[in-house]
């Protein structure tokens, strides 16, 4: 990390700092460094007619973990092309790693790195299954990275509701999962739902009861978001709604964000979470129901999950509804799985076709949500890789956005019946380079409460992506010019030029260590794991993730007592 280097004349976005002007940036020891005019660079790179942004973030993208594991081995042909594998690279400093949907640890980082992306987080990480996590996730070169530990369906958590706990208990347990679990957050999947389907139910709307606790999702959902408000946590409660894929489901969705009362969350892949059920095919979208709700609760922020058509493979931890589209899969085969009965997955092969009235209708959607939310803040660019589509996707992505020309001639191909049933084409805006760095940068960010990250203001960590500036903002987002992470140039026009290895994210919330006893006294009874080995020390996490840094985020004063 050590030198000086001037990136010149570039047009500098960087909306945390308010600037979107031609100007220098300077980099010295892996931070933005302010440099004198007359300073000498032991690098000076001419950026003129570049854009010059903040490293990507990509806030929610399933890259480690068992699930993933799962689909890599439930599609080899991801793997290979025409039967033989895939030929290994031609750039000495890359691995040999392949796949699309389901890309390996090692392809995973060099494709991000490659569009301008320094940082990438899994949403879905299971607390017993925490060291094997961070350690796929440690495999990933050049990446900073973290993970949300799972709650809300463990047996312990709904336990403690069912038998009516006081909050402060369920909030020390909150707390102690994330220190065990080394987590940057906590993730809800479609709550309650996971152990629900255990108890041989098979849905679970927010204000149905367990089959077995008798607890509710909205219970669920408004105590996970008040322990991790009072905890202080910086990333609030990262929800995968009820009724994921359901018609109707904006309901659901709705009362969600009801059940809140005003506490602070974030809503996950809320394509998926938009569906009316007007029309004669009883699908339809409702975007605009949704984004007005979310534009009149500044408490709301979301992540869109965007589909692309083509073939992907759908990995969640959402076992109920996995397993009820696992006969829509192609090709048909899938995998469920459970680790301990504290969680599961299920794991559906998709392909998302223009010519389907349901999947077409799924892409304007998302679209529309991108274009309807005011707050580009509270809305983050993802596909909920591989769910949506791969990462890889995000340049096409973004040109949809920002090129209403592209997006309407894109548009003319779909189902005829599910563009008749959207209000796409009526809508005008485009996004703004501005817009588009607050979405893939900035935003994230300020929502994970990476203070030092998703900005270009001195003293920030040097992670910086160069782009051509291009009118085809696709070509423009898919290979920048220059990527620089800590400081290190990573790719150039699109090539892999060093593999540093990459931090690790997480907070550390102050609880009463007295809830560890209570841990204790169920893992002896229910799980095979010593209580002792729960939790991952700094140390531990460290060869967990190759020797990277650490990167403690800092929590909030707002606890009470």
């Amino acid at each position: 990390m050590s030198g000086t280097l001037r990136i010149r004349g570039g047009r500098v976005v960087d909306p945390a700092q308010g600037i979107d002007a031609v100007r220098d940036v300077g980099i010295h020891d892996g931070r933005i460094a302010e440099l004198h005019p007359q300073e000498q660079a032991a690098e000076d790179i001419d950026a003129t007619g570049c854009v010059v942004m903040a490293g990507g973030i990509d806030m929610h993208t399933h890259i480690g973990g068992g699930k993933m594991n799962l689909a890599r081995l439930l599609l080899p042909e991801d793997h290979r092309l025409n039967r033989e594998p895939q030929p290994l690279p031609t750039n000495p400093l890359e691995l040999a790693s392949s796949g699309c949907c389901a890309p390996g640890t090692l392809a995973t980082g060099y494709r991000y790195a490659e569009m301008g992306y320094t940082a990438a987080f899994e949403p879905a990480m299971l607390a017993i299954n925490a060291r094997h996590t961070h350690m796929e996730m440690g495999d990933i070169p050049i990446l900073d990275h973290g993970a949300y530990v799972m709650l809300g369906s463990d047996e312990l958590f709904l336990q403690l509701l069912a038998e009516g706990r006081d909050f402060e208990t369920i909030r020390d347990y909150v707390g102690w999962t994330m220190h065990a679990a080394k987590a940057l957050g906590v993730k809800v999947v479609n709550p309650g739902g996971i152990s629900a389907f255990k108890f041989n139910q098979r849905r679970l709307d927010v204000d149905e009861q367990h089959a077995h606790w008798r607890v509710t999702p909205r219970t669920i959902v408004h105590t996970l978001a008040r322990a991790l408000h009072e905890l202080g946590v910086p990333h609030p409660l990262h929800i995968h709604a009820s009724n994921l894929g359901v018609p109707g489901n904006i309901e659901s969705t709705l009362a969600t964000i009801e059940a809140l009362e005003g506490l602070p969350a974030h809503l996950t892949h809320i394509q998926f979470h938009a569906y009316g059920t007007e029309g004669p095919k009883k699908f339809s979208s409702a975007a605009r129901r949704l984004c007005e709700v979310v534009n009149a609760n500044p408490n709301v922020s979301l992540d869109v999950g965007q589909i692309m058509f083509g073939q992907t493979v759908t990995a969640s931890g959402d076992t109920m509804r996995q397993h009820a589209n696992a006969g829509v899969g192609h090709p048909r085969k899938w995998v469920g799985a459970d680790i301990e009965c504290e969680a599961g997955c299920g794991v559906v092969p998709f392909k998302y076709r223009d010519t389907s009235f349901v999947n077409a209708l799924q892409w304007l959607i998302g679209l529309e949500i991108f274009l309807l939310i005011d707050d580009p803040w509270r809305v983050v660019l993802t596909t909920d890789h591989p769910n949506g589509a791969p990462f890889t996707s995000y340049p096409h992505l973004i040109r949809l956005l920002m090129d209403k020309s592209f997006r309407d001639e894109q548009m003319s191909r779909l189902n005829a019946d599910a563009v008749a049933m959207s209000s796409l084409g009526s809508i005008t805006r485009e996004l703004s380079l501005n817009e588009i760095a607050v979405m893939t940068r900035a935003g994230p960010a300020k929502l994970l409460g990476l203070k030092d990250r998703g900005h270009l203001g001195t003293g920030a960590a040097a992670d910086i992506a160069v782009y051509r500036e291009d009118a085809d903002r696709e070509a423009m987002f898919t290979a920048p010019e220059h990527v620089f992470k800590d400081g290190v140039r990573v790719a150039r026009a699109g090539r892999i030029t060093a593999t540093p290895t990459g931090g690790t994210h997480y907070v550390e919330p102050v609880f009463d260590r007295g809830i560890e006893k209570l841990v204790a006294t169920y893992a002896d009874r229910h799980l095979s794991v010593a209580p002792r080995n729960l939790v991952i020390g700094h140390d531990e996490l460290c060869r967990c993730c190759n020797g990277g840094r650490l990167l403690p985020a800092a929590c909030f004063e707002t606890r009470v007592n």
